[in-house]
């Protein structure tokens, strides 16, 4: 679909999926959502989560390896997420004490859970205790907490250790405990305490597969001191950040961070207030997300489980096998690639008292937002059918409902050839992974955006706005 009536001044094209599409070339059916919904609403077909799967476990599958996906919840709040994962048999990784109600009253099987959260309320081990899943346990305080509130039960508690890599290549983390440090716990835990260590997880920043490999590789050598001490572990989990691409083009993605690094200080035909979003010698920061990667899914798992940690050594998936160890992985965004769209209306145009062009729309910056720098993917924009005002082709700025004057939904100039006026609807696309809810926020007491899904008929409203 060529979005030939909005795109960035210097263009970031969105890979849209085929429903995408369809929905976007019905100015009617996305009329009848936002006048059903409000404005923003998020629309979600999770047909695509198969396929994302799907390419994963052919991956594992050619190099023979015990492999299981465990669908980070934490990505998306609506219950039709659970329920696509579970049709597509994966597990569930859930931080919270809502999640895991939420999974367990969808019916996940409790050895298909695990709780990763960085902080874990009382009431969130004690569920996760009665309800026998996985917890993986973070640090020595956790790890007492738990065994506090276990007291005499008899059952084993199933607890993973957090594993903090300590491989020279990777950087420093708050997540977890060194090798030695647990080794040390585990051996200062009294005989009579029911500690089952079932795994090793850890949690990585980036997308480096070669980063994954050390992680495991690392792991492995834990498990064979932990089955000395007794335990036996089936397990490593590598976590989330499984890459994804948002964009079609490379080559666009390269060209956006040229032009931004030669753009003069107050100049505004690229950002607002010429901001450099990270930018540091040509090409984005740790704080920008790559919105454009080659390597993605069952490509990247690939070069992980080829990986030779050391000349001459076995490769990943062959220590795998060897050690007979399950790998695990917890991707959010990765699975939801082409699940989710955010429309939201047009409010006004106007301009700012300088002159600078300003689009308005109902809705606000937490609703189409992650911890990165911006969303750095161009929206597409679908005129009000029948056009009722006229429009004149111009640029401008897409700023929202929040009473801030740095209030910006993305901070990028964008060119409507085609005008643009109160009553169309700006979609932005793929935003089911973490965009929509990561950070979303109902200040000034605004509702927080209506979640739809397709149940295959009609688009209906999802069951996590009924809570």
């Amino acid at each position: 679909m060529m979005n030939e009536k909005m795109y960035g001044t210097a263009r970031l094209t969105a890979r849209l999926e085929p429903w995408m599409e369809e929905l976007l070339n019905s100015p009617t059916q996305c009329r009848e959502l936002i006048e059903r919904h409000g404005s923003p609403v998020n629309v979600h077909n999770f047909t695509a989560l198969g396929s994302n799967v799907n390419d994963l476990r052919a991956s594992a599958a050619d190099h023979g390896i015990d492999f299981q996906i465990y669908f980070a919840r934490k990505a998306n709040k609506t219950m039709g997420a659970i329920d696509a994962a579970i049709r597509e048999k994966c597990g569930l990784d859930v931080a919270s004490l809502n999640e895991l109600r939420q999974c367990l009253h969808r019916g996940v099987p409790a050895e298909r859970i695990i709780v990763t959260a960085a902080v874990k309320s009382k009431e969130l081990l004690q569920l996760a205790m009665k309800s026998r899943v996985t917890i993986s346990i973070d640090n020595d305080d956790e790890l007492r907490d738990l065994l506090d509130l276990a007291g005499d039960r008899g059952d084993d508690l199933i607890v993973a250790l957090r594993l903090a890599i300590s491989h020279t290549s990777i950087p420093p983390t708050r997540f977890g405990l060194l090798a030695s440090q647990w080794l040390e716990v585990l051996s200062e835990i009294e005989p009579g305490a029911r500690i089952r260590v079932a795994g090793i997880h850890f949690h990585l920043n980036g997308y480096e597969a070669s980063a994954r490999a050390h992680g495991i590789t690392e792991a492995l050598k834990v498990i064979q001191e932990l089955r000395i001490m007794g335990h036996q572990p089936t397990f490593v989990d590598m976590g989330g950040g499984i890459p994804m691409s948002y964009l079609y083009s490379g080559s666009q993605w390269e060209e956006f961070w040229s032009i931004l690094e030669q753009l003069p200080a107050g100049d505004e035909t690229l950002t607002w207030k010429s901001d450099r979003l990270g930018v540091s010698g040509g090409a984005p920061t740790a704080g920008v997300y790559p919105y454009h990667q080659d390597l993605v899914r069952g490509h990247w798992l690939t070069r992980i489980l080829d990986f030779e940690p050391e000349s001459g050594s076995s490769s990943i998936a062959s220590s795998l096998r060897a050690a007979q160890i399950q790998l695990r992985c917890e991707p959010g965004r990765s699975l939801l690639d082409g699940c989710g769209l955010t429309l939201a209306e047009v409010a006004f145009t106007k301009n700012r008292s300088d002159g600078v062009p300003l689009v308005g729309l109902h809705m606000n910056r937490t609703q189409c937002r992650s911890t990165s720098a911006d969303f750095l993917v161009d929206p597409v924009l679908v005129h009000e059918d029948p056009v009722r005002r006229k429009r004149t082709p111009g640029s401008g700025f897409l700023v929202g409902a929040y009473c801030i004057e740095e209030e910006l939904l993305l901070r990028r100039r964008f060119e409507f050839p085609l005008g643009v006026g109160a009553r169309d609807i700006v979609a932005f696309p793929n935003t089911a992974g973490y965009l929509m809810h990561i950070v979303e926020s109902a200040s000034h007491q605004l509702p927080l955006a209506a979640n739809v899904l397709w149940d295959g008929a009609a688009w209906q409203g999802d069951d996590i706005d009924k809570m």
